[in-house]
C-alpha cells in the first residue's frame, strides 16, 4: 500500500492581498467574538478565506444557515470569477514563522480517505490521536455539503525522527518558484509557500513510502503490527473526520457509481514533522469542581493505587491547601493523563462533580483553592510518547496535550475543488 499522502490540484488566490486572505482556523477564539469582529474589519471588501469558512463563535447562532448559504455562493463566485490560479498535480513547501520567532515547517497536499478511520482502535494509515466527538461532525458536514471547495487547517504529523520527508526542502527554496510571502493577521507571525518541482515531489512521496514500511515500522516502535501509522492528527481532528463522514455519504448516495476518483475521496492538509523544534507539547491541566474532595481522593487513590513515593505515572494533587505528587501504581492507560482521566470520568458519572480543562499551572492553584475543588496538574507529554500510545491505545484521551497559542495554528490559504 503506498502513501495516503498524494499531490493534489491546489488552488492559490492570485492578484490578491494575501495578508488579508489568510484567517486562522475557525475553531479558534470560539469565546472571543472581538477577535473575529476585528478580523471582519481587517479584511473588509477584499477577497477572503474569512469568507468562505465559518468560524465557529457562530455556529449556535440563529442565522446559522444563512451564513452557510452565504459561504457556498462566496466560494462560487470565487471559482466562477478567476480569483484562482489552480496547481494541477501539486505539492507546496511551507515556512510559518510563529509569533515567538520560531519557524514551522510542511507540506501541504491531499490525503487519502479510503486510507483514514478515526475511530477507536483504527490500524489505518491516518489515524485520530484522540477521540472523536461524533456529535460534532454533523454541522460541519452541511457546509461541505454544497460547497465546491475546501480550505484546511488540519495538521498532520509523521514521525520522521531522521529528518527525510520535509527537512530537506528547507535547502532548495531558491530553486523552487516562490507562491507567496505574506504576514498573517493578529499576531499570526509569517508564511512562505513554494511549489515543488517532480524531483522534490517524487523525493518527499518515497521518503514518505519509507515510512510506512510495516518492517522498519514494527522494528521502529518494538511492535508487530500489520499496518503502519504513519499519519497522526495534530489539529483539525474534526474536521478531517468531516470529511470522511461526506465522502462515505456520497459512496451511500451513488451505489453503482465509480468514485475512487472523485474529488471528494481526498482532503487537503498539511504533514508536519513531529520533531518539529517549533512543536511544543503543553500538558493540559484538570479542575474537578462540585465534588466532595475528600472522597474524591479516596476514589482515586483506591483505583489508581496511589502513593506518595514511586515512580513512573505521576500528577499533582491539590486540595485543601495541600500540595502532593501522587504515583499511579494500577496503570490505566500508557499515560499519566489516560488514567486520571479515567479514574474521573468513572467517579463523575456515579457521583456527580464536573471536569474542566486548564492550561497553566496558576490558573488550576487558584481555582482548586475554593470550596468543593480538586486540581491536579499533570506532566508535560513527549513528543516520543505520541506514536506508541496511539499504537497501543487507540487514541489519546481527550484533552490530553496543547501545540502551541491560538495564533500559532493554521490560517486557512490553499483551497482545493471537491466537486466534478
Amino acid at each position: 500500500m503506498s502513501t495516503a499522502f498524494k499531490a493534489a490540484d491546489i488552488l492559490l488566490p492570485k492578484n490578491t492581498d494575501m495578508e488579508k486572505w489568510a484567517v486562522v482556523a475557525c475553531d479558534q477564539y470560539t469565546s472571543e467574538p472581538k477577535y473575529w469582529a476585528e478580523t471582519d474589519r481587517i479584511v473588509g471588501e477584499s477577497p477572503s478565506a474569512l469568507r468562505v469558512t465559518l468560524p465557529e463563535v457562530y455556529l449556535e447562532d440563529e442565522d446559522v444557515e444563512k451564513r452557510i448559504e452565504k459561504i457556498h455562493s462566496a466560494m462560487a463566485e470565487y471559482v466562477s470569477g478567476g480569483v484562482f490560479e489552480e496547481y494541477k498535480n501539486a505539492l507546496v513547501y511551507v515556512e510559518r514563522t510563529q509569533n515567538d520567532g520560531k519557524v514551522r515547517a510542511g507540506i501541504v497536499g491531499a490525503v487519502d480517505l479510503e486510507q483514514y478511520d478515526y475511530r477507536k482502535g483504527s490500524k489505518s494509515q491516518v489515524r485520530a490521536t484522540e477521540a472523536t466527538v461524533v456529535e460534532r461532525i454533523p454541522p460541519r458536514v452541511r457546509i461541505r455539503e454544497g460547497a465546491p471547495i475546501e480550505l484546511p487547517h488540519i495538521m498532520i504529523l509523521i514521525d520522521d525522527d531522521m529528518k527525510t520527508v520535509i527537512e530537506p526542502l528547507a535547502q532548495k527554496t531558491s530553486g523552487m518558484k516562490k507562491l507567496y510571502d505574506t504576514p498573517l493577521m493578529q499576531k499570526g507571525g509569517s508564511i512562505k509557500g513554494w511549489l515543488l518541482g517532480e524531483e522534490d515531489k517524487n523525493a518527499v512521496l518515497a521518503a514518505l513510502d519509507k515510512l510506512a514500511d510495516i518492517d522498519a515500522f514494527n522494528k521502529k516502535y518494538g511492535m508487530n503490527e500489520q499496518n503502519a501509522l504513519v499519519y497522526a492528527m495534530g489539529d483539525g481532528n474534526h474536521s478531517l473526520a468531516t470529511a470522511k463522514e461526506f465522502y462515505e455519504r456520497l459512496k451511500k448516495a451513488n451505489p453503482d457509481k465509480d468514485m475512487s476518483r472523485h474529488p471528494a475521496r481526498y482532503a487537503l492538509v498539511e504533514i508536519v514533522n513531529l520533531h518539529s523544534p517549533a512543536l511544543e507539547f503543553e500538558a493540559i491541566h484538570r479542575i474537578v469542581t462540585e465534588v466532595d474532595g475528600d472522597k474524591l481522593l479516596a476514589f482515586l487513590t483506591e483505583r489508581l493505587a496511589l502513593s506518595e513515593n514511586g515512580s513512573g505515572q505521576s500528577f499533582v494533587v491539590l486540595h485543601g491547601g495541600s500540595e502532593k505528587k501522587m504515583y499511579v501504581n494500577n496503570e490505566l492507560s500508557k499515560l499519566s493523563v489516560g488514567s486520571l482521566q479515567t479514574a474521573l470520568d468513572e467517579y463523575v458519572k456515579a457521583n456527580g462533580g464536573k471536569i474542566d480543562y486548564i492550561h497553566g499551572e496558576e490558573v488550576v492553584k487558584e481555582l482548586a483553592s475554593k470550596a468543593n475543588s480538586v486540581g491536579f496538574i499533570l506532566p508535560d507529554m513527549q513528543k516520543s510518547e505520541l506514536f506508541p500510545t496511539v499504537i497501543c491505545d487507540g487514541a489519546l484521551p481527550r484533552k490530553t496535550f496543547s501545540m502551541g497559542h491560538a495564533w500559532d495554528k493554521r490560517y486557512y490559504i490553499e483551497a482545493r475543488k471537491i466537486t466534478e
